[in-house]
């Protein structure tokens, strides 16, 4: 308070709640025009690089049953009290005692959308198209279903050890298939990325019955990517996924600064 006023004429102070070892968890939410909002459950984004996210998956490793019923219920209660409509992801950090507090609600659909849309098998663009169009949601809280683990991995044009960007010519580019393999881009060979833009060139996403089926998988896609003439951040991606920490559930949003 003394340093305050002295630097800016006011000792006025905020106190934060410390959250410790904290998850970044996020819920799934669709609203339409009626006020009503089902959630499609949680996805985990705790592997992050300056706040940055990288990785996500679900469902959460972390999370229980109680906790999963507690915050979709509470995200719908914050979409329905400003009758939301459209796809939307309310946004929570979760301490180490599975205590969770709001963080903020992006109105929009999310980079990570196909995490959950593989696992509930709902096309959220088709949904948020719809409600658009002043339909009503034509989906109901008890009917969705869950299947299986999701994870995907974001891949950036960008030295996997420093995290420079690498913008350039695409020389060659394969994308992995195969069965549970789902990828997102717009790259191609020959594409030239510019530097002016976010690195982010692809999504791998990757389904399987388990969370550790689905690590192996996603490291078998991984292996399978190409792309040559630039640096991505692929190798960081492995890097994760081996990690025992990672592997063992024992990890938060500060793992790779710590870890990795």
């Amino acid at each position: 308070k003394t340093e305050s006023k002295a630097a800016f004429a006011n000792d006025s102070m905020y106190m934060e709640k410390f959250i410790e070892d904290p998850r970044h968890i996020e819920i799934q939410i669709i609203g339409d025009k009626t006020g009503k909002a089902c959630h499609l459950s949680e996805r985990d984004c705790s592997i992050q690089r300056r706040h940055q996210k990288l990785a996500e998956e679900t469902p959460s490793p972390f999370m229980t049953d109680k906790l999963r019923e507690e915050m979709g219920a509470a995200a719908i209660k914050a979409a329905e009290a400003v009758k939301y409509e459209g796809v939307g992801t309310v946004e929570f950090l979760v301490d180490k005692h599975r205590k969770f507090y709001f963080m903020e609600m992006n109105t929009r659909i999310q980079v990570e959308h196909p995490v959950t849309e593989q696992r509930c098998g709902i096309d959220l663009i088709s949904e948020q198209i719809k409600v658009a169009m002043d339909l009503k949601l034509g989906i109901k809280q008890e009917e969705v279903k869950f299947h299986g683990h999701v994870i995907e991995c974001r891949i950036n044009a960008e030295d996997p050890v420093t995290s420079m960007p690498s913008p350039g010519l695409i020389t060659h580019y394969h994308r992995p298939g195969g069965m549970g393999v789902r990828v997102d881009d717009f790259i191609y060979t020959g594409y030239s990325i510019p530097p002016h833009y976010d690195s982010m060139i692809s999504k791998v996403i990757v389904y399987a019955d388990s969370r550790s089926e689905c690590i192996s998988r996603a490291l078998r896609a991984l292996d399978e990517t190409v792309v040559g003439g630039i640096k991505t951040n692929i190798d960081l991606h492995k890097r994760i996924l081996n990690h025992p920490d990672f592997q063992e559930n024992s990890y938060n949003t500060n793992f790779l600064a710590e870890k990795c």
